[in-house]
């Protein structure tokens, strides 16, 4: 028998708009220049809070993909979280010291929201007895996440030193570990990518506000030009990721996801990277050489995980090797282009355009020609 497909709820939308704040709060981290650059301490920041809050997304979307029933407790529990994220997001700055205590509690008493509603899924599947020992790794999980978070803050204050990381690497780590015993549980892969999508295209929205920069000031050709190279950019990098997630991957494939939701915790936070490192391009306080290779390590990260999708593809579409060994040549090219013509930015941004649309355009006659091979239903 066909599985019903699981459909994405208009709650969830909604407690992604919180999601959507909390990304420009990350990213203005990154607006805090000292020396031509972000200093180090301010990039960790950065990508502590990123992190942070796309695993919060991360165990949310789990467990609404693996339980959620779109029922009162679900809101109540949603909207619990919701309230909470702003006060992590009033705590995402520069000076975070100063609210290391509302950040943190608030982390951990998300992480414990979403595991009280696992030990309650605990207590509704005790006759599905191979269900169980998944659900009590979870459990397990958050709550030990949370501890680490909650100790974190006796220790800050008595040294001084955050251990943020940690309850960060635990999260990942473990729930690496666990796709084994997760399989015991039903997961509806066409909901996960869906879900992972809103998530991509809420990030590029943020993108698309960044870019209003490259409109401002006088109207003549060099401002037109510019904003529509900045514009391209923004438009390519969509429509490969589109081509992708229409074209190529197998919604209907089964998997637990964990791997699949672990790139795009990457690809989100290259996505980030992206949005900063054109904003920085128009920054003259920014140096070049560390802005130039900000933004080139952007693009590289994003289309190598991009890429890495190709796993959860449909069977045919696996990238050849000759195929792969053409965009590495291509990656090549344009990075030895970018560091040549680094201080012409009329042919740094042509030739960033021309590197996106080139994969793009790749994608898409690739898509096509085995789209030819495939059964007529499977090809539509």
């Amino acid at each position: 028998m066909q599985k019903e497909e699981k459909k994405v709820e208009y709650l969830e939308l909604i407690y992604d708009l919180i999601f959507v704040y909390i990304i420009g709060r990350n990213n203005s981290l990154m607006h805090h220049i000292e020396n031509g650059f972000v200093s180090g301490w301010t990039f960790l920041t950065y990508l502590l809070c990123t992190l942070a809050i796309i695993q919060i997304w991360n165990f949310s979307t789990f467990y609404i993909n693996r339980f959620g029933k779109n029922g009162v407790r679900e809101h109540v529990f949603l909207f619990i979280n919701m309230y909470l994220l702003y006060y992590m997001a009033e705590g995402t700055r520069t000076a975070w010291q100063d609210y290391f205590n509302q950040y943190n509690i608030a982390w951990a008493l998300i992480l414990i929201n979403i595991g009280v509603q696992y030990l309650i899924e605990l207590r509704e599947h005790r006759e599905a007895p191979w269900e169980v020992a998944p659900i009590k790794r979870t459990v397990a999980i958050l709550f030990g996440e949370a501890a680490i978070i909650l100790i974190g803050i006796p220790i800050y204050h008595a040294t001084g030193v955050s251990i943020a990381l940690i309850p960060i690497l635990f999260g990942i780590i473990a729930t690496g570990l666990s796709t084994g015993i997760n399989r015991l549980l039903s997961t509806d892969f066409a909901h996960l990518s869906e879900r992972a999508m809103l998530y991509v295209v809420f990030t590029f929205g943020e993108m698309i506000i960044a870019i209003a920069a490259y409109f401002e000031g006088a109207f003549n050709l060099s401002a037109v030009y510019f904003s529509l190279m900045a514009f391209l950019i923004v438009v390519g990098l969509f429509l490969s990721y589109g081509i992708l997630y229409n074209r190529i991957l197998d919604r209907e494939k089964e998997t637990v996801g964990t791997g699949y939701m672990m790139i795009h915790v990457v690809l989100i936070f290259a996505l980030n990277n992206i949005t900063t490192a054109l904003e920085f391009m128009r920054e003259e306080e920014v140096a070049l050489w560390p802005k130039t290779l900000f933004l080139i390590g952007s693009f590289l990260l994003y289309f190598v995980f991009l890429f890495l999708t190709g796993r959860y593809a449909k069977k045919r579409l696996d990238f050849s090797r000759r195929f792969r060994w053409l965009l590495f040549g291509i990656a090549a090219s344009f990075v030895a282009l970018m560091l040549l013509f680094r201080t012409r930015m009329y042919l740094n941004i042509a030739i960033t355009v021309l590197y996106i649309f080139g994969i793009f355009l790749m994608m898409y006659r690739f898509s096509e020609a085995v789209k030819k091979e495939l059964p007529a239903e499977e090809g539509e």
